[in-house]
């Protein structure tokens, strides 16, 4: 399994981006696809998630401001992120967790860099 990452890149407080990835390869199991995002000396976090049913899970302090959508039947999953702020600045992780015969996978993108300026 392979996930593209795209859509990052520089943007004044107040703006917007998305960010899309889009999955390929043999994806067999239930899977749920989300974003993360990382600083650097810190963890990587979750940001949002969406599974194969629809079901969304966001961090408390993203609600409202972040949306996550999937396209199922293209397994790409979209980030619409608003009112963006100079702590949003990090690089964002797509990733997608399938499951398979009761063994969890999880399959990473490459990262893409988003920058928020003040």
């Amino acid at each position: 399994v392979q996930l593209q990452a795209s859509g990052g890149g520089l943007v004044q407080a107040g703006g917007s981006l998305r960010l899309s990835c889009a999955a390929s390869g043999n994806i067999l199991g239930i899977n749920t696809m989300g974003w993360y995002r990382q600083t650097p000396g810190k963890q990587r976090d979750l940001v949002a998630s969406v599974t194969d049913g629809g079901t969304t899970n966001y961090a408390e302090s993203l609600k409202g401001r972040f949306t996550v959508a999937r396209v199922n039947g293209q397994n790409t999953v979209y980030l619409q992120m608003n009112n963006l702020k100079p702590e949003d600045t990090a690089v964002y992780y797509c990733k997608l967790t399938e499951f398979q015969n009761g063994v969890r996978y999880d399959h990473w993108g490459q990262g893409t860099q988003v920058t928020v300026s003040s």
